[in-house]
């Protein structure tokens, strides 16, 4: 880690991961934690649901992590609630998960699925991505939700069904790109693992400093 850098925190460094439901956060958390474990990252994983535990027992019994190393975050009510007004209980989450562990590179901190309008605290993390689909057609950069214009990183998923869906990829990103002022964006099919590598090199510079 860059001790250099400023967090608004001690410990490892926290990367939100947010978009509508359906747009495959899930799936994209599935994809990063055996690359991440697979370079020698020491990580953890937050999940936020409405009133469930769903998405937090899914990554336990995925045997890509340890499970005592998945917390789940009910929130009881609307997911941008508690990754951006009050962003409290994730935060606790995180620090107990610095606290158990004491030697941890990075926290993924999934929300609840949101709308286009979600955003997460700069108190909670230091970099966030945003989960789109082209299921959900390709004016979403056009529509400019906070979570498209003010993420680190915009992913647009789902890429293989777009000759299914009559949505045009490029204009998505030609549209993304404009609205965004050239933050990055990339293109992934979770399902696959097409893209990935892109996302956790990503990650892997601009957090972790590493490369």
């Amino acid at each position: 880690m860059n001790t250099e850098t400023v967090k608004p925190h001690q410990g490892a460094a926290r990367v939100g991961i947010g978009g509508p439901v359906g747009s495959g956060k899930t799936a994209l958390l599935e994809q990063l934690i055996p690359r991440f474990i697979a370079r020698g990252t020491q990580l953890a994983v937050i999940t936020n649901d409405l009133v469930t535990k769903e998405d937090a027992i899914r990554i336990q019994r995925s045997g890509l992590i340890s499970p005592d190393r998945v917390m789940a975050v009910e929130t009881g009510a609307c997911p941008h609630t508690a990754i951006r007004e009050d962003p409290t209980m994730n935060i606790q989450a995180a620090d107990f998960l610095d606290e158990k562990y004491g030697n941890l590179d990075l926290i993924l901190i999934e929300s609840g699925g949101d709308n286009l309008a979600s955003s997460f605290s700069l108190d909670l993390v230091d970099y966030w991505l945003f989960v789109i689909d082209v299921a959900g057609g390709d004016d979403i950069p056009r529509k400019r939700g906070l979570g498209v214009m003010q993420c680190d990183l915009l992913i647009i998923n789902k890429t293989d069904l777009a000759p299914y869906v009559g949505v045009n990829i490029e204009r998505m990103l030609m549209e993304g790109e404009e609205v965004r002022g050239g933050k990055p964006i990339l293109l992934t099919n979770c399902a696959k693992g097409h893209g990935i590598d892109e996302v956790v090199e990503k990650i892997a510079r601009e957090v972790l400093f590493e490369g």
